[in-house]
């Protein structure tokens, strides 16, 4: 009778997680992290988040949730049936047969990445790093950075194991759309690459039973630009699209009735609409680690780099209009009173990050304007050295303000009301549809001079 074989490392692997009896800790507890924990729990694994935050680790324990996408119900009831803890400790990966890292990238003053959290955590998982592990990165990073940067501290924590034999090593960038309930963790297909094919079989076998589709690529240096595009992408063509309103501002048209009759093109158009600027983590992001990457290699990434100088021009452009609107009524910026409406990067969220919205509330405040917000959202915030708290009547507030710049057009709001109310509105949303002008000015009331 012939004698069997022993099961490999991989071969041990592949069969717990087809039986789900592997253990998944998730390093990073954002906006990333905390949906993805939820949705392996939910998919049978025990997972264990691990974050350095320990308000977010006592709030997890709790059943609280901080992130708008996850409801508390949803946590508690996955602690009470066993599937999901955190903690802050990283000794928890000795006894996990794989980690996901989901920690911020941001960009240095510099507008070079800011890798500073991957390697943290890179550090801290090389310490625990154990046979028959799999780790997948997930951060928003440049094309290299899994094998340039991650994999070299592996490889020295721990030389007598061989990646994609004793332990495995992924890139799947994450695909987060804040406050959207149609496209979630699990139904959005989800890139990944592995550092070997026996590496991306791993990841793909442990995400295939949480995720509903995998898009597998060649290597994770395909995956990492394969994020880097998408967010690029949208990057040019909302430059593209603010550009159009400068244009159409000097011709005296009204850059969203084009758009909108442009759209109307059944084919060969995908429409991309003006605002205040770029805001979020990714979108204002992500381009400059493709544009920094090409930089280290003597290339210039023109697109890139104008459809940036565009959008981060844009705040300036609104602050103008401002300006423009109160001269038309014999007031300055200096003096008057302006209620901004709405602050978070984008509609129907509380996310603050790079919000155009910040930029001008700043440029209006060093012109001398006498500033107060209003967001459905968002109740306060702080701004450099200033202390921002919501105004409790918005109605008194826009009967009260000189003007008002819509900046994020949350839909609780009364739109048509607020317009009619206000004595002068600079909406950067045309919140009105395409048919209304990109700043509408006026009511028959007179604007009091500051």
């Amino acid at each position: 009778m012939m004698e069997r074989m022993p099961l490999s490392t991989r071969q041990k692997l592949l069969s717990r997680i087809d039986r789900r009896e592997v253990s998944v800790a998730v390093v990073g507890l954002g906006y990333v992290g905390l949906p993805l924990a939820t949705v392996l729990a939910e998919s049978g694994y025990r997972v264990v988040g691990v974050d350095v935050n320990e308000s977010k680790v006592r709030m997890v324990n709790r059943g609280l949730s901080y992130v708008e996408d996850i409801a508390d119900g949803k946590l508690q009831s996955l602690l009470d049936a066993g599937r999901l803890q955190a903690v802050t400790d990283f000794g928890a990966i000795d006894d996990c047969d794989a980690v996901s890292i989901c920690v911020p990238t941001p960009l240095r003053k510099t507008k070079s990445p800011d890798v500073s959290y991957i390697l943290s955590a890179t550090e801290a998982i090389a310490e625990h790093l154990h046979e028959g592990l799999l780790i997948i990165l997930e951060s928003t990073t440049y094309p290299g950075t899994t094998t340039e940067v991650v994999l070299p501290h592996f490889m020295q924590a721990a030389c007598e194991l061989k990646v994609g034999e004793d332990y495995f090593l992924c890139y799947s960038p994450e695909r987060v759309d804040p406050g959207r309930t149609d496209w979630t963790t699990r139904n959005t297909p989800k890139v990944i690459g592995g550092v070997t094919e026996a590496c991306l079989e791993m990841g793909r076998a442990l995400y295939g039973h949480a995720i509903e589709q995998l898009v597998p690529v060649s290597s994770t240096e395909a995956a990492e630009m394969a994020k880097l595009v998408e967010n690029t992408f949208r990057a040019v063509n909302i430059g593209l699209a603010n550009e159009v309103l400068l244009i159409c501002d000097k011709l005296g048209l009204n850059a969203w009735e084009v758009i909108e009759a442009a759209a109307t093109k059944p084919f060969g158009f995908m429409k991309f609409l003006p605002g205040p600027g770029l805001g979020g983590h990714c979108i204002p992001v992500d381009p400059q680690y493709l544009s920094w990457k090409m930089r280290t290699m003597g290339y210039t990434a023109r697109f890139i780099e104008l459809a940036t100088e565009v959008n981060t021009s844009m705040p300036l452009y609104w602050v103008h209009q401002v300006q423009d609107a109160l001269n038309s009524v014999g007031c300055a910026i200096n003096g008057s009173s302006i209620l901004v409406i709405g602050v978070a990067y984008k509609q129907n969220v509380s996310d603050l990050r790079e919000s155009p919205a910040l930029d001008i509330i700043s440029l209006l405040h060093e012109k001398g304007g006498r500033i107060q917000y209003h967001d459905s959202h968002v109740p306060a915030f702080t701004l450099g050295a200033m202390e921002m708290v919501a105004v409790k009547d918005l109605d008194l507030a826009i009967q009260k303000a000189d003007c008002v710049v819509i900046a994020t057009d949350h839909s609780d709001y009364d739109w048509d009301a607020i317009h009619r109310e206000a004595r002068l509105v600079v909406d950067t949303r045309a919140t009105l549809g395409s048919a209304a002008a990109a700043d509408r000015v006026g009511t028959d009331r007179e604007a009091v001079a500051p």
